[in-house]
């Protein structure tokens, strides 16, 4: 049979016009489009942390020097390096040398389990770890590969502070990022500067990246979203703003509260997050555009930018991380739908996207199947993993070049005029907060934990807008308490795969053919209420007032924990608006944090209260001393 399967001649020719995204592009790495940009105008502010600028021309001298060191210390192509530092100009800094080196980078986020970085060290085996004295105990696994850029910075100081010469082929690695895995191991996308530069040069033509406008870097290296807001601005002359990581969400906040920010590159999770915590009248100006990915994009979300800043640009960028962060991306329109999940769109440049059924043979518009990926931003596969790599990187059947498919496990469908639509997952994986998560790996990690005979993990989403991993155990006796387990798993998975709720179970239910019936198992109970007795002050009555509403609890105690009972960073934005108007106050989210119990806040709120009323209120005396 053809590979066009059963389309018609014009369904054939349809989807192959569909897919001609042919565009030139630079033939030279990311390093040496920095270099330009940086000869270009070598004064411009390039980097901007907390009180501290790095022009271009201070930023691509500082990665010279480093990078003279990395090369005489073996660097060379495919060479793996690790770096495993804050968000700070080093990092920048250790991430252009890499690349200058001729190496390839391994980005290590320092907020992980050290025994997930252990297992990531051994895995990828770098040449080399760059990071700072603050984590370098958690590094033991490369204790005798560690170059701390803080401590060892008068060192490279000595080194040339001119460009290097090129040594690579855009056919070379330009990072290894690890994603989570379906056996319990994280696995290792393999991204060549070819699919790396192709997409960033496709980005800054198609977003509004513009010289000197500053552009806010807020999550982690080693999430695929960073590419995008970081690169596409070092290589348009904008200026990187490096958000501090000390106060998460609200340092984006401050930042777009300022205004006249560039492209914002952002979650669909973390953007109705912001539209939570400002008024609709904030909303114009606060950025030129959104570049929304990481988890399927509902109208709903847009609805404050789209009524209340027009002006903002909105994008709904699709791409796993095995095929350099975006493939397809969809510009919202103002006539389309206010709600429902916002379309995909159409493949970047040198992108071909194919809808294929279970025989890889193509089907028609409006038909459902699964989609697959190819053209220049397909990776090389999976570091070490050979087996899985033949599994999801296949051979391109429409193209006699050799090339692969990458195979998504992402059900879409193509409309009658080219766009694509996402329709979810075709296995067991997961988007939480933007994060992909292999609800496998989180299974295999509880498996292992004493007293667990079986376990299932679902993410469920029991009230809208609030998605949450749930954990099924069976575990013989009275088993672990869930906090005893939700620690043990902390220890090697990341935050955001560590299940918020635990239902234990005397047997899982089964299908009739013996497989775990997932629709069989029951949501979770709320946790119990009541610790430390019911509110006495007013205040206290208030906020349990709020909480029980939120939460849809009963009987809650004023020495629960907001967490504890289910609540979620979307609850807590909606709990601090809501105190916020009943007291008339400016209560920050990180109160919360801070005192996750009614009688915690109560007590702060009633600090907050006198401590405004004294200022708003002073004193005759003192208002006579003010006017004399």
């Amino acid at each position: 049979m053809s590979v066009w399967g059963s389309l018609t001649a014009d369904e054939q020719a349809q989807l192959q016009r569909w897919n001609e995204t042919t565009a030139d592009f630079p033939q030279v790495c990311v390093h040496e489009l920095f270099e330009r940009q940086a000869a270009r105008d070598p004064a411009a502010v390039a980097v901007t942390f907390r009180d501290n600028n790095l022009t271009y021309g201070e930023l691509n001298a500082r990665a010279n020097r480093l990078a003279h060191r990395l090369r005489r210390g073996g660097v060379r192509n495919n060479v793996l390096v690790g770096v495993c530092l804050d968000r700070c100009p080093d990092l920048v800094v250790a991430l252009l040398a890499v690349w200058k080196a001729g190496g390839a980078y391994v980005p290590l986020d320092p907020s992980y389990p050290k025994e997930r970085l252990s297992f990531m060290v051994e895995d990828a085996q770098p040449l080399m770890v760059l990071t700072s004295t603050e984590h370098a105990s958690t590094l033991a696994a490369a204790a005798d590969k560690l170059i701390c850029l803080d401590t060892e910075s008068s060192a490279f100081s000595q080194e040339s502070s001119a460009n290097l010469s090129t040594i690579n082929s855009l056919s070379d690695l330009a990072y290894v990022m690890y994603t989570s895995g379906s056996t319990g191991r994280p696995k290792g996308a393999m991204i060549v500067h070819r699919g790396l530069v192709n997409y960033l040069w496709w980005a800054i033509n198609t977003y509004p990246v513009e010289p000197g406008v500053a552009v806010p870097v807020h999550t982690s290296i080693s999430f695929d979203l960073t590419v995008t807001s970081l690169y596409t601005s070092l290589l348009r002359g904008s200026k990187v703003e490096l958000l501090p990581e000390d106060a998460g969400a609200q340092n984006l906040l401050a930042a777009l509260r300022d205004g006249n920010r560039g492209l914002v590159k952002i979650t669909p999770a973390h953007l109705e997050l912001l539209g939570k915590q400002i008024a609709a009248n904030q909303a114009e100006g606060m950025a030129k555009a959104f570049v929304i990915g990481g988890e399927n994009l509902l109208a709903e979300t847009l609805e404050l930018w789209r009524n209340h800043a027009p002006a903002t640009r909105l994008f709904n960028e699709y791409g796993p991380t095995e095929t350099v962060v975006g493939c397809c991306v969809h510009e919202v329109q103002a006539s389309d739908s206010q709600t429902g999940s916002v379309c995909i769109g159409k493949p970047i440049a040198n992108t071909q996207l194919y809808i294929l059924d279970e025989n890889m043979r193509p089907v028609p518009p409006g038909v459902i199947g699964e989609l697959f990926i190819g053209g220049a931003g397909v990776g090389l596969g999976y570091l070490n993993r050979p087996d899985l790599t033949a599994e999801r990187f296949v051979p391109d059947q429409f193209s006699a070049n050799g090339a692969k498919l990458y195979k998504s496990g992402d059900l879409a469908r193509y409309r009658r005029d080219g766009i694509l639509e996402y329709l979810g997952r075709a296995d067991d994986q997961v988007k939480i907060r933007g994060y992909r998560i292999e609800l496998g790996e989180i299974e295999a990690a509880l498996t292992a934990a004493p007293g667990v005979q079986s376990c299932v993990v679902l993410a469920r989403e029991d009230e809208p807008g609030n998605k949450q991993l749930v954990a099924y155990v069976v575990a013989p006796g009275n088993g672990p308490p869930a906090a005893e387990l939700q620690t043990f798993l902390g220890k090697t998975l990341p935050e955001y795969m560590v299940p918020a709720h635990f239902v234990f179970l005397d047997e899982l239910p089964l299908t009739p053919n013996g497989k775990v019936n997932r629709k069989a198992l029951p949501a979770p109970e709320k946790g119990n209420t009541g610790a430390g007795g019911p509110p006495r002050t007013e205040t206290e009555k208030s906020v349990a007032a709020i909480w029980a509403e939120l939460l849809n609890v009963e009987g809650v105690g004023i020495e629960d924990d907001f967490f504890d009972l289910g609540g979620q960073s979307m609850t807590a934005v909606g709990l601090v608006a809501r105190l916020r108007a009943a007291f008339d106050l400016n209560i920050e989210l990180a109160m919360l944090f801070e005192r996750p119990t009614i009688s915690g806040l109560a007590e702060a709120i009633d600090v907050l209260v006198l401590t405004s009323h004294s200022v708003s209120s002073p004193s005759s005396e003192a208002r006579e001393e003010f006017e004399l």
